[in-house]
Formats: C-alpha cells, structure tokens, sequence
C-alpha cells in the first residue's frame, strides 16, 4: 500500500513538473513568435534582409571558385603567419576544394528564397568557423569583416526561426520500445564485440603491443562502458512524430 502511494505521489510530481516546464516552454516560444513577427512584418528588414542575403553570397563566390579551381587564395608569402596557414591548407588537396564546394552551396541557397533557410544554416558555421581564424591568425582589418559577416550570418538565421522552431520547441512523442534487462544486454553486447576486436587485433598484430591480454581487456572494459551510455541514450531518446508544446499538457 505504501508502495502504490509513494508511486502515485512521484507520478504527481512529474506530471507537475512536466507541466511547469511546459508552460515556460511555451512562454518563451510565444515570446519569441511575436518578435519574430514584429521583426519580419516590417518592408525595410524584409529589403534589408534581401540585401543581407545576397551581399554574404557574393562575398562567398569568388574565394569558393578559387578553391575549387585549387588557386591560392592569398599572395601573401610563406614567412606570413597567414600566408603560411593558406599555403598548408592548399596543399591539402581536395580538402581545400571541398571547402570552396561549401562555401559555393552555401552561397548559392542564400540567393534563392526557397532555400535560404538552408544556406543560411550552412553559411554561418563556415563564416564563424573563418572569422576565428582570421582573429586568431592575426588576419589584420580582416578579422573584424568576418566578426561582422557572422553576426549577419546569426542574423539571418534568426530570420527563419519560424521554420526552425520544431528544432527548439518541439519534441517527439513516444518512447523506443523497451525490453527485459536492456541495461545489461546492451553493454554486454558492445563488451563482446569489445572482446572480438582485442582478438582481430592479436591475429593481425595491430600496434605490436607486449601483452594483447590487457588490450582486450581494456576494449572489452571500454566496450561496456559505450554500451551503458548506448542504453541510456536508448532508453530516454524520443522517436515518433513530432508534436508540439500543447500537446503535451
């Protein structure tokens, strides 16, 4: 009897909590709707918008298409610290042009409205990605366009909060199926296969090690404890269709 009690009053709990959390959930996303409405209902932040758009697209065409016609980006000689650091990443072969191809994509989203979202979400991790560098290779008078350029970048992205809310607010509405002792099968399978590959490692002598024992032991031990965290993720991960805040009232 005290069981069933001490069980309901934690079912309260949690419904309450729940509850709470969901109320400052939707707080805050009621909030943040009517900015964003206020913002993008406005004709001169839709232009300044559209500007913004296509001036961080042109300002990624002409470096992608050096990149990925593999030329140098900078005359700058190798004694430069920045000179240097462009020199290294050409001779990287297709990295350097894979770069240039994201840039490129990136560039060409942000000009078609349908998919602006998109380069928008592609445009500023590689412009924050490259105003650090700048900052941190001493790129002088550089470092403070690119600064700029990422703050447009988050700026945009803010723009489609509309589209990319689901991310924030929404969530998925079951749970993985769950089955008998899936917090010990699942790190005993991921220790097995910890044990498997301590084997392989023996027959084909990978890293020459003095005592393969104690390697698989170690995998083994490593492969149970990746398999714990697997259970865990596993057991509260969210799968299903997506609903919204109030359906979770």
């Amino acid at each position: 009897m005290t069981r069933k009690k001490n069980s309901y009053q934690n079912a309260i709990l949690i419904k309450l909590f729940r509850r709470s959390v969901v109320f400052h959930s939707m707080k805050l996303e009621h909030i943040l709707d009517d900015l964003h409405i206020a913002v993008t209902r406005r004709w001169w932040l839709q232009m300044f918008t559209a500007f913004t758009r296509v001036l961080m697209a042109l300002t990624f065409i002409q470096p992608s298409y050096k990149k990925i016609m593999h030329q140098p980006f900078t005359v700058l000689p190798d004694s430069n610290p920045v000179g240097h650091y462009f020199k290294a990443l050409m001779d990287t072969g297709f990295y350097y042009e894979f770069i240039g191809w994201g840039q490129m994509i990136a560039a060409i989203l942000l000009l078609i409205p349908r998919f602006s979202h998109i380069g928008a979400l592609l445009f500023l991790p590689i412009i924050a990605n490259i105003a650090v560098l700048t900052s941190s290779v001493g790129f002088v008078g550089t470092w403070l366009i690119t600064i700029l350029m990422s703050l447009a970048g988050a700026y945009l992205v803010a723009w489609e909060y509309d589209r990319l809310k689901p991310v924030i607010f929404y969530n998925r509405e079951d749970k993985p199926r769950r089955f008998s002792y899936q917090f010990l099968k699942i790190p005993l399978f991921f220790g097995a296969g910890g044990a498997v590959m301590g084997l392989l490692w023996y027959f084909i002598r990978l890293g020459n090690f003095s005592n393969y024992l104690v390697v698989d032991a170690v995998l083994v031990g490593i492969g149970l404890v990746f398999g714990l965290i697997v259970a865990l993720h596993y057991n509260f991960m969210p799968v299903g269709h997506l609903t919204d805040q109030k359906s979770l009232e």
